[in-house]
């Protein structure tokens, strides 16, 4: 048997039992994946000081993200397809979460529902994802179902206007449910665990779209319906829409430019996420933990500002905590978590991420989330403003 002792031993479970295409789709970024890449090396390149005789005990990691209460400053972010790296899988992280004490974001393209995840965690609040689509009935109706189930924050995509150009899954010919070439229908046959999973279940469409759409009954209407949908002409003013027909807490997510998050303030959301869809967007751009300074420092008094991008380690949420931060989010550690052990496996991925982040804050002499800076990093080895 395999010992789960990082996010990398989740990350190499995951890619033998999830479908190439599907694994591909979570693990890889657009054009040379640089900006990918990055996101994760940059948070290398950060050294941390170590204190010694300090009194260790009592440490906590309990935070807020937008007034609400976190067992530590991580919310899983929202990954489309979640529900195809293993049966359910929005429902499974979903429910991971709740145990954990943390928040979880259901994504627009989901394979589960809203209404799905809402029962699957028995009403339990969760925050929902938005992408703006030409459809603005849609939209409208989407907010209103997110407000059926007591969805505590909507969590508006800036950075999918249009769709960065990702090779492998063009080489993979994704598609939900598989497109059944012989390479796929082969791939597929090799992961028998992944496939009984999906056979057990009613769940393997858009599941927020297929059924909610005139016209859009099945997987190809909705492709060709998708395609079209992302709007290239979103703008400030539609932020202001969403904001007033949804009425309750809103984060801006997509923010890498200082003027943006200047913007932002103006919007007045209740947070912004410094991100890079991942790296799978605007391919040769800053890395997210090192566009977080800056943009902390010119709006951090104004609004909340967390961030997403690269966190594979509780080290990573303690960096990104001390450059201002007040909280970051989770996608491919929990893809991995799911895709290796399904909702156990998204468990594993929180325990391992919260005992680092605990045991690393107590090295650099801190027993309080609340109390670290950037007094904790090496001068010198942290990106400034």
């Amino acid at each position: 048997m395999t010992v789960i002792t990082n996010i990398e031993d989740l990350r190499v479970l995951a890619q033998k039992r999830v479908p190439r295409m599907f694994y591909d789709y979570a693990d890889s970024g657009s054009w040379t994946e640089s900006t990918y890449r990055a996101n994760e090396s940059d948070f290398q390149k950060i050294k941390l000081r170590q204190r010694v005789a300090v009194n260790m005990e009592g440490r906590s990691t309990r935070s807020t993200m937008i007034g609400q209460d976190v067992a530590m400053p991580v919310a899983i972010a929202p990954v489309g397809l979640t529900g195809m790296q293993h049966a359910d899988g929005e429902i499974l992280a979903a429910r991971a979460a709740k145990k954990f004490g943390i928040p979880f974001t259901l994504s627009t393209m989901s394979i589960c529902s809203i209404e799905d995840v809402s029962k699957g965690t028995d009403g339990h609040p969760f925050w929902f994802q938005l992408y703006m689509m030409k459809d603005r009935g849609f939209i409208e109706r989407l907010i209103e179902r997110a407000r059926a189930v007591k969805c505590s924050a909507l969590v508006l995509t800036l950075d999918l206007q249009i769709i960065g150009q990702r090779h492998k899954d063009l080489k993979n010919g994704l598609s939900a449910p598989p497109k059944l070439t012989l390479p796929n229908i082969l791939n597929i046959a090799t992961k028998p665990r992944w496939a009984l999973g999906m056979l057990g279940t009613p769940r393997r469409e858009f599941g927020n779209i297929v059924g909610h759409v005139k016209g859009v009954e099945n997987m190809s209407s909705l492709s060709a319906w998708t395609n079209q949908q992302f709007d290239p002409a979103l703008n400030w003013g539609d932020v202001e829409w969403i904001k007033k027909r949804w009425g309750g807490k809103i984060i801006l997510k997509g923010i890498q430019d200082v003027e943006d998050a200047k913007l932002a303030v103006k919007s007045g959301a209740d947070a912004l996420i410094v991100s890079n869809h991942g790296g799978r967007q605007l391919d040769g751009a800053q890395s997210s933990v090192e566009a977080l300074p800056a943009i902390v420092a010119a709006v951090g008094s104004q609004i909340e500002v967390h961030m997403d991008g690269g966190i594979r380690s509780g080290q990573d949420v303690l960096k990104a905590r001390a450059l201002g931060a007040r909280g970051v989010y989770i996608g491919r550690a929990m893809a991995y978590g799911l895709g290796a052990m399904g909702g156990a496996g998204v468990s594993k991925a929180l325990e391992i991420l919260h005992k680092e982040l605990d045991i690393t804050m107590a090295f650099c002499g801190h027993t309080d989330i609340n109390t670290v800076d950037r007094s904790i990093l090496l001068p010198g080895t942290y990106p400034t403003a």
